[in-house]
């Protein structure tokens, strides 16, 4: 798996994938997307990038956009923390716990006092894994435990060696691992007065907490700060990333979850890879054909519906190219920089208002 990890990050990263205009923004807007879809947020990629970058919001339910919103903030503050090379604590670790529960978290009534999961105060009640499933660390060890967690994280990560690309991706798993083993929130809305809860994570169902959001951000810093390409745990996967949990804390050992994490990250990786070549390929093969534009230069399909689109309909948007053409935002906008550049295309006027012009 090492040298399976190895090879994959140094193709993604000679082919320049990572160089791409805006790349950083939409690779963030995908973490969100998929981080807030594991906990039941129906909220796709092209409406968050609606909602992020012009304030459109969507039909989805308010407390699901606010989920995703809440996210965005806490990443861009995990970022300014990862760049200042900041010392985990837990103080730290609660001010992005706010952030990220800061419209969804709920005030608590407990025979331990009241607390807030809004202001991302430390739970003062126990939790368990759905209905006769696994309890949590009782909430009074929960500070302590959480002061060693970030001891420990602190040590390795000044000890790690810093080239060697699969320590550090085992160090970001691991992190996350003990976060969510900490399960230091509360995990849903309570009763005005409560000694426990159980937690959703696992039923489907919107979870309004965010120790899972949390455990994925830690995991996500501690990468962005050693410069490695991030994580992103698909929706897709939220089944088979949840039983890897399970297993791992029923043998007390996070070797199955750290090796779900490692093959899963792989796999997104060369499935990137694998798109960014189909797109950019300019040999495609049409009706025994090559394609090309005006005799010379040569397109992938994609990219001629995209112009075929403009020309229909020269103020058509990024949303109803995506929806079109049924690929993610980054990949339209990769495919409008390669036409801008080689000038078949212009846009005239601004991001709203403007429309597009194809030069034949």
């Amino acid at each position: 798996m090492k040298q399976n990890l190895i090879e994959t990050v140094n193709e993604y990263l000679s082919l320049g994938i990572n160089q791409q205009l805006d790349y950083e923004k939409f690779y963030l807007y995908s973490i969100i997307t998929h981080s807030t879809a594991i906990e039941g947020s129906t909220v796709t990629e092209i409406e968050n990038q609606l909602l992020f970058d012009e304030g459109i919001s969507t039909n989805k339910p308010m407390a699901e956009q606010l989920m995703n919103l809440d996210l965005k903030k806490a990443y861009e503050q995990s970022f300014i923390y990862a760049k200042s090379h900041a010392d985990f604590s837990i103080e730290l670790l609660c001010s992005l716990a706010a952030l990220v529960m800061q419209n969804t978290g709920s005030t608590y009534k407990t025979i331990g006092g009241d607390f807030s999961s809004a202001k991302g105060d430390l739970r003062l009640l126990n939790v368990s894994a759905g209905r006769g499933g696994k309890s949590y660390l009782a909430w009074q060890k929960v500070p302590d435990r959480l002061q060693k967690f970030c001891d420990w994280l602190n040590a390795e990560r000044k000890a790690v060696d810093k080239n060697d690309i699969h320590k550090l991706y085992e160090l970001s798993f691991e992190a996350h691992y003990r976060i969510v083993s900490i399960h230091p929130w509360a995990d849903a809305c309570a009763p005005k007065e409560q000694t426990s809860i159980i937690s959703n994570y696992a039923n489907g169902a919107l979870a309004t907490y965010g120790n899972g959001r949390m455990s994925r951000l830690i995991m996500n810093m501690i990468q962005y700060e050693a410069g490695c390409i991030p994580s992103i745990v698909k929706k897709e996967k939220r089944a088979e990333y949840i039983q890897s949990l399970a297993q791992s804390q029923e043998k007390d050992d996070s070797k199955d979850f750290i090796d779900f994490m490692m093959n899963h990250h792989v796999d997104n990786l060369q499935k990137q890879i694998d798109e960014y070549k189909d797109s950019m390929e300019s040999d495609d093969i049409k009706g025994g054909q090559k394609i090309s534009v005006g005799g010379q230069k040569k397109w992938s399909e994609t990219a001629l519906r995209i112009l075929d689109l403009l020309k229909q309909n020269p103020k058509i948007s990024r949303k109803e190219l995506c929806e079109e053409l049924k690929i993610n935002p980054s990949a339209v906008q990769k495919h409008i920089d390669k036409l801008k550049e080689t000038k078949m295309i212009e846009r005239l006027g601004g991001a709203k208002g403007g429309e597009w012009r194809v030069n034949e």
